[in-house]
């Protein structure tokens, strides 16, 4: 297998989120790709607005028309990627993309770093902080490439599947 590196797709402008979800939607249905495309973002930063004398701190986007991919680059995944409505290309030379060196991902916030958690699949955890503090569940999933662990909480009586951020969750 390839090494996954950071790549940059060029969309339509305005069309970088429906680009982020088509792609996500296209990884969900085939198993195959979780496993060689493992993130796509689209980058923001937070912004103050001044309004009516009023300051409101809003999230933009810091390069309308661009989402970045965390992927392996071959035949199947160039061509998924590529053919996906609203990309118009690859950011690099003809058709070849490439990639994102180490510096250039530094000032987005793109870290390669290594978490390591005391829980596994199957493991109760508790949850200590965000929208389901003091929630307890059991690990069904966990994504390294998003950092996120996907538990099963009790909602309406039924069981409802949530990912949430290793850092919002402890070992019971």
């Amino acid at each position: 297998m390839a090494e996954a590196k950071w790549y940059v797709v060029h969309t339509y402008s305005g069309y970088e989120n429906k680009v982020k979800a088509n792609i996500e939607k296209t990884i969900e249905n085939n198993k195959n790709l979780a496993e060689q495309i493992l993130e796509v973002r689209v980058p923001l930063e937070d912004v103050v607005e001044l309004k009516n004398g009023v300051k409101k701190t809003v999230q933009r986007k810091m390069f309308p028309g661009y989402v970045l991919l965390n992927m392996e680059m071959n035949d199947d995944t160039w061509y998924v990627v590529r053919n996906t409505r609203g990309v118009t290309g690859f950011v690099g030379p003809g058709s070849k993309p490439v990639p994102l060196t180490e510096a250039e991902m530094k000032p987005l916030g793109i870290k390669a770093e290594n978490v390591s958690i005391d829980f596994v699949e199957g493991d109760s955890i508790a949850v200590v902080a965000g929208v389901w503090k003091d929630t307890v569940g059991v690990v069904q999933k966990l994504d390294y490439g998003k950092q996120t662990a996907t538990i099963n909480v009790e909602l309406f009586g039924r069981e409802t599947p949530v990912e949430i951020s290793f850092a919002e969750v402890r070992k019971l």
